[in-house]
């Protein structure tokens, strides 16, 4: 898997990323695969998914053909993107749905984090939306990654720093996660 990141303080919001695929216990570092961003620009929205390797590819190809400017200011927004793309996902990209038998909706099978001028966002598999006033992450070293970031946040450090310091310990900690880290940068919409 992967970790990715967010974090908005002072009017900035930064979205992050490892650069490590895994297939099986064999590790693709950067240094050897050409195309390893884990993050897509997508208009003015940057979005960042952990979840299969073709994950990445299906995003990109999704957004790439999509004949309006996607909209994602909001967790109603995001949703309604999600809805639409989870059907074209069946239908156009061949996704198994079914993730758990005890699930009440049908899995898209990975989550993003999405960072824009409007704010942070998540998106869980099964469709749900969060905003967040802080920090979040999402990936096989979240937990790492959301103990940093707890422990930065109230420093002088900004919202880059503390993003890489909660990639940093995600990389130290998680074998699913790896160096160098990619970090994107937006400043938000002021109120």
């Amino acid at each position: 898997m992967s970790t990715i990141v967010v974090v908005r303080k002072n009017g900035t919001a930064v979205i992050g990323a490892d650069t490590l695929t895994k297939l099986g216990s064999t590790c693709e570092s950067a240094e050897y695969i050409r195309h390893h961003s884990k993050i897509l620009k997508v208009g003015q929205n940057f979005i960042g998914s952990v979840g299969h390797a073709s994950g990445g590819l299906v995003m990109t190809s999704y957004f790439s053909s999509m004949k309006t400017t996607v909209t994602l200011d909001s967790p109603q927004a995001i949703f309604e993107m999600a809805r639409a793309m989870h059907t074209s996902l069946k239908e156009d990209y061949f996704l198994n749905p079914t993730e758990d038998t005890d699930d009440p909706f049908e899995s898209s099978q990975f989550d993003c984090l999405i960072t824009n001028r409007h704010g942070i966002f998540g998106l869980y598999s099964l469709r749900s939306v969060q905003e967040y006033a802080k920090f979040y992450a999402f990936g096989s070293g979240y937990r790492f990654a959301l103990g940093a970031m707890h422990a930065v946040y109230n420093s002088k450090m900004n919202a880059s720093q503390i993003a890489k310091a909660g990639l940093a310990a995600a990389a130290e900690f998680d074998d699913s996660t790896g160096s160098p880290l990619e970090i994107k940068t937006v400043q938000l919409k002021r109120a």
